[in-house]
């Protein structure tokens, strides 16, 4: 392309482009003069700062113009145009090419596409015989257009990529591929061979289309790995731990009877439980004498004092009455001596 010859007649014709500029810009919106372009033969653009808070790195572009062999300069356009560093909103897409995959709502239409790729003519029940028998192999039958080859193969590829597809996260991890899971309902047609449908309740993937190499935890031929049972110890008694107790046995006093009572009973006081010192070690006791029944013994009649005479209680001379010998149980002596051995031997 031939290069195009700078017009001193219209590169010299600054104020008239910014006049012109100043005629469709607010005040003080017009700034400095930034350069010239020509843009062919006699036709020069004047571009000027754009001041404007809203329009940052716009530049205001005045179009000028002469005829042939005329030093008369004319304005022919006047705009206010992005440069590259500004900020401009995204190009205009139509409606039907600016709703994608999962914006349509409830309620929402697709506009309709005459010429989709996607789809090819169909065939419809003309109610002649021969004519409908010919069009029954064709899955589209009844309806005016059917999925093309093209469609197919743009569904078999975003199924495959998809979330249901063998690269999916769940299908890495999964032990077996839905090939083999009885709940994999293959599809129709030329899909067939690569894609059907689950059945499984269980399965993420359930009412979706999955490929055969798909695969999850929920397949019916995939069950948890056996563990052997793991044996339980016995439970483990302490035998040592046995806490040793002492007894003794405490004096038998014999009540003062009063002169008219003919006899007194021996009590005897159960015996004293001595906690063992924490240092010694433990020991168990044998309860053959313990649990020994000793005969009863036979309850001897105690002397009577000597009549008391006197004021308040005075006393004759003589002895005063004390405490009578203490009379001990022969098998209470036997159970304690047999533990005042084992404390020893400990």
């Amino acid at each position: 392309m031939a290069t195009i010859k700078p017009d001193p007649t219209l590169t010299a014709a600054v104020d008239l482009a910014r006049s012109a500029a100043e005629s469709i810009a607010e005040a003080g919106a017009v700034g400095d003069h930034l350069a010239v372009v020509m843009e062919g033969e006699r036709v020069a653009t004047h571009q000027f700062a754009c001041l404007s808070a809203g329009y940052p790195d716009w530049r205001w572009s005045v179009t000028v113009t002469r005829v042939a062999r005329s030093k008369h300069v004319t304005v022919s356009e006047t705009h206010l145009l992005p440069s590259e560093t500004s900020i401009v909103s995204p190009p205009w897409v139509p409606y039907a090419e600016r709703i994608a995959p999962g914006d349509l709502g409830p309620g929402d239409i697709n506009p309709y596409v005459e010429q989709d790729p996607n789809l090819e003519a169909g065939f419809e029940a003309t109610g002649d015989e021969d004519v409908d028998q010919m069009a029954q192999w064709e899955l589209g039958l009844g309806r005016k257009r059917v999925l093309s080859a093209e469609g197919r193969e743009d569904a078999a590829q975003r199924w495959y990529d998809g979330d249901n597809g063998p690269t999916a996260e769940v299908a890495v991890k999964a032990p077996e591929r839905c090939s083999s899971c009885g709940y994999f309902l293959p599809m129709a047609g030329a899909l067939r061979r690569s894609f059907g449908v689950c059945a499984n309740a269980w399965s993420p993937s359930d009412g979706r289309v999955v490929t055969l190499d798909h695969g999850c935890g929920a397949h019916s031929e995939v069950d948890l790995p056996a563990h052997d049972p793991r044996p339980l110890d016995p439970p483990v008694v302490d035998d040592l731990a046995v806490d040793l107790e002492v007894a003794h046995t405490s004096e038998v006093t014999v009540a003062e009877a009063p002169d008219d009572a003919p006899t007194a009973e021996v009590t005897v006081a159960e015996m004293t439980v001595a906690e063992a010192p924490e240092e010694a070690p433990t020991a168990e006791v044998t309860d053959e004498a313990s649990t020994a029944q000793p005969e009863p013994e036979p309850v001897t009649e105690a002397t009577p004092p000597a009549p008391r005479r006197g004021r308040r209680g005075s006393r004759r001379a003589g002895a005063p009455a004390g405490p009578a010998t203490p009379r001990t149980d022969p098998a209470t002596d036997a159970a304690a001596q047999r533990v005042a051995e084992l404390v020893g031997d400990a």
